[in-house]
């Protein structure tokens, strides 16, 4: 059965909700229905920037990714961010990450973004194998500062 991706609707929120809370949990992040009202406001909020592609399947959604232009400022050009990308575990294999990460580089392409860039824990090995075929891993290491 194939899978198709659109952008998230009105509709989607209880299955986004589930999908995004599997997301917090693969990840180990404490997550509340605030929190989670929250994005999603901001995924509805065409003044904030952060955007959401979903995957169906025979009319369920099976995944998810968010995603954001940032600039670089010195390149002097918009970039794209991919922030997060979950797929429903019985459904893994089903190619939905591989069509996210196209519909966020398609979209970037219509956008002139240059790179669509993101992160993913180093012990994430499923996921990266995918993502060392579609993309170029960087030498680049991140610093938080928790505030």
């Amino acid at each position: 059965m194939s899978v198709t991706v659109r952008p998230l609707e009105a509709q989607d929120r209880p299955e986004w909700e589930a999908l995004f809370t599997g997301y917090a949990e693969f990840y180990g992040v404490p997550q509340t229905p605030q929190m989670r009202a929250q994005v999603w406001g901001w995924l509805n909020d065409p003044e904030h920037g952060s955007n959401c592609f979903v995957a169906v399947q025979a009319g369920k959604l099976i995944g998810l990714t968010h995603y954001r232009p940032f600039v670089s400022t010195l390149r002097a050009a918009t970039n794209g961010f991919l922030d997060d990308l979950f797929v429903d575990p019985a459904y893994r294999g089903s190619n939905a990450a591989t069509a996210l990460i196209d519909a966020v580089s398609a979209k970037g392409r219509e956008n002139g973004w240059l790179t669509v860039r993101w992160i993913t824990a180093d012990d994430n090995y499923r996921a990266r194998s995918l993502y060392d075929r579609v993309a170029t891993r960087t030498g680049w290491i991140t610093y938080d500062i928790k505030l």
